[in-house]
C-alpha cells in the first residue's frame, strides 16, 4: 500500500505540466481574465508555466527542446484536423493568437504529453531493455504520423500500427524505481495505460470546454472510447522523441567517451 501511495505520489508529481494545465482550464471559466479571450489566457499561461519549469529546474533545455518538438508535431495535426474539408473537432471560441481555427495553446496538449514521459523516465528511473532499433522506430512513427493524415481519404491503418508497435517492442521492457525495488513492465502495455489516462483526461477536458467533437456541440457527450487508439499512436511518437534524449543520445555520448 506504501509503495502504491508513493507510486501515485510520484506520477502526479511527473504530470506537474499537464495538472497545471487542467487547473488553468478549470479556473478560465471561473475567474476574471483582465480582459483577455479565453484561449489566449490559456496560451500565456501554459508558456509562463513552461518557463518556470525550465527555471526552477524541473525541466532541462534539452527535455524543453524535446517538448517543443512534439508542441509542433501535434500543432500541424491540429491544423489539419480542424481544417473545413475535415472538421474532427473545433475550437468554438474566440482567440487572437491563433492559426487559422487552431489556438496555439492546443500544442501544449501534446507538449504536456511529452513533460509527463520525460518526468517520469527521471522521476522513475527509467531503464529501457532489449530495445535496440531506434532507428527503425523512427521510421514506425513517420508511418504512424503520416496515417492520421491520410486516414480520410484512404484505408485507415491504424490497427496494423497497432500490431506492428507490439510486434516490434515485443521484447522491450521499461524498468522503474517507486521506492527501492526494481519492477518492469512491457513497454506496449505502457503505451497502453498512458493512452487510457490521456482518454480520461480528454474527456475532462472537452468537458471544461478546452474543444468540441461533432456530437458534443448541443450537448457535451463522452468521447468515443476510439480515441484511445489514436492516443496509443501519439504517445509514441512521443515516446521516441524523449528515448531519443534520455536512452539513444545517452548511449552514443558514452561512446564517445
Amino acid at each position: 500500500m506504501k509503495e502504491f501511495l508513493i507510486f501515485g505520489i510520484k506520477q502526479a508529481r511527473a504530470a506537474i505540466f499537464a495538472g497545471s494545465f487542467f487547473v488553468l482550464l478549470f479556473i478560465s471559466n471561473h475567474i476574471p481574465l483582465f480582459g483577455f479571450a479565453r484561449y489566449d489566457f490559456l496560451f500565456l499561461a501554459a508558456v509562463l508555466i513552461q518557463v518556470v519549469l525550465y527555471l526552477t529546474k524541473l525541466e532541462t533545455k534539452d527535455e524543453v527542446k524535446v517538448i517543443f518538438i512534439f508542441h509542433i508535431i501535434g500543432l500541424v495535426l491540429e491544423l489539419y484536423k480542424t481544417s473545413p474539408a475535415i472538421g474532427s473537432w473545433s475550437y468554438p471560441e474566440y482567440g487572437v493568437l491563433k492559426i487559422a481555427t487552431v489556438p496555439l495553446y492546443s500544442g501544449f496538449m501534446y507538449a504536456a504529453i511529452g513533460s509527463y514521459i520525460s518526468q517520469s523516465w527521471k522521476i522513475m528511473k527509467l531503464e529501457l531493455k532489449n530495445y535496440n532499433h531506434y532507428f527503425l522506430s523512427v521510421i514506425l512513427c513517420i508511418l504512424i504520423y503520416v496515417n492520421f493524415f491520410t486516414n480520410h481519404y484512404i484505408y485507415d491503418f491504424r490497427y496494423f500500427l497497432i500490431l506492428a508497435v507490439f510486434i516490434f517492442f515485443w521484447k522491450a521492457k521499461v524498468y522503474y524505481i517507486v521506492t527501492d525495488k526494481v519492477r518492469s513492465m512491457p513497454l506496449g502495455v505502457g503505451f497502453l495505460l498512458i493512452a487510457f489516462f490521456i482518454w480520461i483526461a480528454e474527456n475532462i477536458s472537452t468537458y471544461l470546454g478546452a474543444w468540441q467533437y461533432p456530437n458534443q456541440v448541443h450537448a457535451w457527450n463522452v468521447v468515443s472510447t476510439s480515441k484511445i487508439t489514436s492516443w496509443f499512436l501519439m504517445v509514441i511518437i512521443s515516446f521516441i522523441l524523449v528515448a531519443y534524449l534520455k536512452h539513444f543520445k545517452k548511449d552514443v555520448l558514452k561512446k564517445l567517451n
